[in-house]
């Protein structure tokens, strides 16, 4: 336990900070979840309307980890990583989805 009113403070601080970490961290992977979800059903039923809900996911997914890395909750990298995974995952049902239509 602290024993300076400068330690329980800091104690305080890093534990309001903790929970607003693990809130943004949360909808990071809730969003994430939603987006993979949506390029699955994409994939099995390529339509202009599933581009567009794929893409409106991905958009809301980017501007959260965008937010989550200009606050400090995730390193840049990890915000990069988590994104080119994004992308990556699109690209390859996007490329089955031309080949099948070809």
């Amino acid at each position: 336990m602290a024993n300076t009113k400068s330690a329980l403070k800091r104690a305080q601080i890093a534990e309001r900070n903790r929970l607003r970490n693990k809130s943004y961290k949360s909808a990071v992977k809730t969003l994430m979840k939603k987006y993979f979800a949506a390029v699955e059903t994409y994939a099995a039923n390529p339509s202009p309307e599933q581009k567009q809900l794929v893409l409106k996911e991905m958009s809301e997914a980017y501007s959260k980890i965008d937010k989550a890395v200009k606050r400090g909750v995730l390193h840049p990298n990890n915000g990069a990583r988590k994104k080119s995974k994004l992308a990556q995952r699109l690209k390859a049902h996007s490329q089955r989805a031309v080949a099948a239509a070809q």
